[in-house]
């Protein structure tokens, strides 16, 4: 794989995670109680990592994950295993739309660097071999600036932000690096952090900063992170309001962020939520470079089973490329169908349909 991947992301994309199924969900529970070995629980994510690699090549996607079935969440697991950060128990979890999450948490206690043997690694390298040539893997990260979300930096440790973003830089250029050695050359960055700064609900908690300033630092960081990136490699942001149980944790449109984001990110590709009237209209769009990064609406949702009108799907697809040029946009979910193993408020048979159903419209739409 090398310039073979230039039309990434593809017509009919994907975020990245899907349901665990009844018996993943059992044998990690055997697993923390001591029931089962690692290895018992590693064959059987092997499994069910294969089945799904199969049913998203039978709906006709060009790219597959591996649903994230080695991970609880869609960020914590990566970041609590770089060096300088641990997991622990907060008091409160997360808050969303009517729902708290878990109180699993991540916080700093010591310089940031990425570890070698960083399990993710190898997970992709397994993954890889699964897949073969049969479609291109994807593997899906948080995004650095998830290291910026409140409670996170220790500032004992980083009393300057600026000192912390350089190592949060360093760290992910290590990262990326071992990804592509590994052999990766579809990688997602993930980030909710950015997105909030476009919201009316994002609350400032880095004392002296504005809004703009903390938007330009989110900017450098993803951009110093790439600086390095070999060319062969395809970067994508996805841009989330929060999902968890088919729930959100804040609205708002793009437009806070676009001028910056969408003008100056040196990414291939944008995923962006627009399954409902929280997202906003798609003018932030127009900050996007005509023949620049591809813009992937997430025009049908992945919180909900009942399919969208089809002709309602064309129409948006029609409103976005007032902005955006037709054939530099793309079609997926909105989100995951499971950021956390949770899994979000539909079947899987629904979550298949959906997906089989953007490969259908993708191919009216772009033929």
């Amino acid at each position: 794989m090398t310039k073979t991947l230039v039309k990434v992301p593809f017509r009919a994309d994907h975020v990245g995670s899907f349901l665990r199924p009844d018996n993943l969900h059992a044998a990690r529970k055997d697993f923390e109680a001591g029931k089962i070995s690692g290895e018992a629980l590693r064959e059987i994510e092997t499994k069910e990592i294969k089945r799904i690699v199969d049913k998203q090549i039978e709906a006709g996607l060009q790219t597959v994950t591996d649903g994230e079935f080695r991970r609880s969440w869609w960020h914590l697991d990566f970041l609590e295993n770089l060096n300088g950060i641990e997991g622990y128990e907060k008091e409160k979890g997360y808050i969303f739309e009517g729902i708290e999450t878990d109180k699993h948490h991540i916080r700093n206690l010591g310089k940031i660097s990425f570890d070698p043997d960083h399990f993710f690694i190898k997970d992709f390298k397994d993954f890889k071999e699964i897949v073969g040539d049969r479609a291109i893997p994807k593997q899906t990260i948080p995004s650095p600036n998830q290291l910026f979300e409140a409670g996170i930096r220790n500032p004992d440790i980083y009393p300057d932000i600026d000192e912390y973003a350089n190592d949060i830089i360093k760290t992910y250029q290590d990262a990326i690096k071992a990804f592509y050695d590994a052999g990766v050359r579809y990688l997602q960055l993930d980030d909710v952090y950015i997105a909030g700064l476009s919201s009316p609900d994002f609350q400032l908690t880095e004392g002296g900063y504005s809004r703009e300033q903390l938007i330009d630092l989110a900017l450098r960081v993803v951009n110093g992170a790439l600086e390095n990136k070999p060319e062969d490699l395809y970067v994508t942001t996805h841009l989330c309001r929060g999902n968890y149980r088919s729930t959100w944790a804040f609205t708002g449109s793009y437009a806070e962020i676009a001028p910056t984001l969408f003008a100056k990110e040196k990414v291939d590709g944008f995923f962006l939520e627009y399954d409902d009237e929280r997202s906003g209209s798609f003018e932030p769009l127009k900050y996007v470079p005509e023949g620049g990064a591809r813009v992937v609406i997430g025009a049908v949702t992945s919180k909900f089973g009942k399919l969208e009108d089809k002709e309602e799907i064309k129409a948006r697809i029609k409103a976005a490329s007032e902005f955006v040029p037709l054939e530099q946009l793309c079609l997926s979910p909105q989100c995951g169908f499971a950021s956390t193993h949770h899994g979000n408020e539909l079947t899987e048979d629904e979550q298949w349909a959906k997906l089989k159903y953007i490969v259908d419209l993708s191919k009216e739409i772009w033929g």
